[in-house]
């Protein structure tokens, strides 16, 4: 069997699910597991992802505008491979190729491919997904196991007595709340989240209305970006996160909060750390203070 991933989540899934040999195309953001790299890249976007928060949004809006997608997909390629198995998803179609896109040039160049989208908009819809894509892949004992395993870290999570507030910052600029299944997320880290119900699109919001949602606690995680690259966009805002609420976490929210694949459980272990005064990986996360401090 043949399978193509044109997501990252989808990547982690399939490779958490002992899959990875059977693997044979990635999406230009699929990083994961680290060896996934050498696989040959299948979409490229029209975006320049190193440019700045704010203008970053302006070229991904403008091209909307134009009815343009974002990402585009080497059908030349996609048929030379001649996959058994395509995930794809619907949620988003700024974070990855559209499934329409998907399924146009799969009839022209791969018809006889299984097309697996995702759609997740809750925690749950996650672990769902992890059996839908075991099914396709012909391993749904496999899935069944991943999905027990993850369901028993969460129920494992030490979590402390009070239900601190916390809201989720996707975006920087402007600002945006963090919906889908990040909600979810806090509630499994211990948290109330503040802000979007699991399930609904992330929103914009001012930093004036994000105050007024009184967090406890704010999970700054940019959709994304790495760990790096949120401390680089969100040092220039201190000031501005330091008065939102008295605890601010940065974190890597590509890998840990933005994709809806497995490590969603590391992200909701290390949220639970952070709010219980525990120390966090540093390759995950970094509380504000430590840097503003430093």
């Amino acid at each position: 069997m043949k399978i193509v991933s044109l997501l990252p989540a989808a990547t982690e899934i399939v490779c958490a699910l002992g899959l990875r040999d059977r693997l044979v195309a990635r999406s230009h953001e699929c990083d994961h597991p680290h060896d996934v790299r050498d696989l040959p890249v299948l979409t490229r976007a029209r975006v320049d992802s190193s440019l700045p928060s704010a203008e970053l949004d302006a070229q991904v809006k403008r091209i909307i505008a134009e009815r343009l997608p974002i990402y585009m997909l080497d059908e030349a390629r996609l048929a030379s491979l001649a996959p058994d198995v395509v995930v794809t998803q619907e949620a988003c179609e700024v974070c990855a190729i559209s499934y329409e896109q998907v399924v146009g040039s799969l009839k022209r160049t791969a018809a006889r491919a299984r097309v697996v989208s995702l759609q997740p908009a809750s925690l749950g819809d996650v672990l769902g997904d992890i059996r839908a894509v075991a099914a396709a892949c012909e391993v749904p004992e496999r899935g069944a196991a991943l999905v027990d395993e993850l369901q028993g870290r969460l129920r494992a999570i030490a979590r402390g007595t009070s239900r601190p507030r916390v809201a989720v910052v996707e975006w920087l600029a402007p600002p945006m709340l963090a919906g889908h299944w990040v909600p979810d997320t806090i509630e499994a880290a211990g948290g109330a989240p503040v802000g979007p119900p699991a399930g609904a699109m992330s929103p914009y919001a001012t930093w004036d209305e994000i105050r007024a949602l009184e967090p406890d606690a704010v999970v700054v995680a940019p959709c994304g970006f790495d760990l790096a690259r949120t401390v680089e966009e969100a040092l220039p805002l201190r000031d501005t996160l330091r008065g939102l609420a008295p605890a601010v976490l940065l974190m890597d929210g590509n890998a840990y909060l933005n994709r809806p694949g497995p490590r969603l459980v590391e992200a909701a272990e290390t949220i639970a750390a952070w709010l219980a005064g525990r120390d966090v990986p540093s390759e995950r996360a970094v509380p504000l203070d430590a840097l503003v401090s430093a």
